[in-house]
């Protein structure tokens, strides 16, 4: 009966994560997307970011049928952070051509394992993806298929009782796994990344989207957001350290 289907998605409704929007206007939504959710749907039919917000779209704007999002960016599924999604097609296209210009920053906060020789460098790699397993791995320049890859990094605190590193990281070109593959290998896997040999086997990867600097596609003006993960488990190393 109509009784029992509504009580069934008023359970499903409930179920959903509850998404934090840190800005919203007419053209944009900047929000933080929980760990271990995808951006747009995949293999798992799991509910993703774009179905998610589609959804917050329609209830919110009292919407009778589908709602746009354009996807501008993306985050792997087991990382968590800041993303901005855009309402108009318009607003995507001007910040798909800010990434592809070098305008949209992105900033992250990682823990690696072992202590970094340096505390500021620039990494510079060609990284070669490997799409039947989902991983990337660096290889000599000119290898066929390989993409420049380049980030700076600069270390924030040292944790000897544990052996890691908090490190911040700007990013300068988007590759598949970019910031996971370059410290991995340096032998500075990210605490927790299964999937590139880190020692924090039982938890969740330590890689957090916390900066984003755009322009707005429609003023021009230039904005820029900050999320922290929450001082909680691993990221407690956060506490007492001023983050910009």
């Amino acid at each position: 009966s109509l009784k029992i289907i509504l009580s069934y998605l008023v359970v499903f409704m409930e179920k959903l994560p509850k998404i934090n929007i840190i800005y919203e206007d007419n053209h944009l939504l900047v929000v933080e997307k929980p760990v271990g959710i995808p951006v747009q749907e995949d293999k798992s039919k799991d509910i993703d970011m774009i179905r998610l917000l589609k959804d917050y779209r329609i209830k919110n704007e009292n919407k009778s049928g589908d709602a746009y999002i354009g996807l501008v960016h993306r985050l792997d599924r087991p990382v968590g952070g800041i993303m901005v999604f855009a309402k108009t097609s318009k607003a995507a296209s001007r910040l798909s051509e800010q990434v592809r210009e070098k305008i949209f920053k992105k900033r992250y906060l990682v823990i690696v394992d072992g202590k970094l020789e340096k505390e500021k460098e620039i990494f510079q790699d060609y990284l070669l993806k490997n799409e039947r397993a989902n991983i990337s791995k660096v290889v000599k320049e000119g290898t066929k298929n390989s993409k420049f890859a380049e980030l700076d990094y600069e270390v924030l605190k040292y944790d000897k009782e544990n052996n890691i590193s908090l490190v911040k990281v700007n990013l300068h070109t988007g590759r598949h796994h970019q910031i996971r593959v370059q410290f991995a290998s340096r032998n500075h896997a990210i605490y927790g990344d299964q999937k590139y040999g880190s020692r924090g086997q039982r938890q969740q990867i330590c890689l957090w989207a916390y900066s984003l600097t755009i322009k707005h596609p429609i003023s021009k003006d230039e904005m820029n957001f900050i999320c922290l993960p929450e001082k909680q488990k691993t990221w407690k190393i956060l506490s007492g350290i001023e983050i910009n």
